[in-house]
């Protein structure tokens, strides 16, 4: 059984991350009936890789309690987990649309406004470049 400072190392996460995997129900650890310590098992070492692993493919807190409750039930969580990486994935390519007409915007402002001199704001403007743009 490990603390949640051993599992924290053992897994790679932090401590603080633990806690908060208990708090939302992730991990369930047992209790040291003599000092009230968290206890965790060899489960929840793999339990906590998992949630790593699937947070860095994009998975929310949420979406791996999703995954765990379909394989605690004896359910494969195969087609949830590939209804929301398709899901994400339709997120992340607008997202970057988004930011790329966003740099565009930006490349634009930015050469329009090395052939403008500096300005004061006047009561009227704050700053005309950024005015200046449609």
């Amino acid at each position: 059984m490990l603390t949640v400072s051993e599992l924290s190392k053992v897994a790679q996460t932090t401590r603080d991350a633990i806690r908060h995997y208990v708090r939302i129900g992730l991990l369930t650890p047992s209790r040291d009936p003599v000092n009230g310590y968290r206890l965790f098992s060899d489960g929840d070492i793999d339990k906590t890789k998992f949630i790593r692993r699937a947070k860095g493919l994009g998975f929310t807190l949420n979406d791996i309690k999703t995954i765990f409750e379909h394989s605690n039930d004896r359910r494969s969580p195969c087609p949830v987990v590939r209804e929301v990486i398709r899901q994400r994935i339709d997120e992340n390519r607008s997202r970057l649309a988004e930011l790329n007409a966003l740099q565009q915007r930006m490349d634009n402002a930015l050469d329009k406004w090395k052939s403008m001199p500096d300005g004061e704001p006047d009561g009227d403007a704050i700053c005309y470049l950024i005015e200046s743009i449609e």
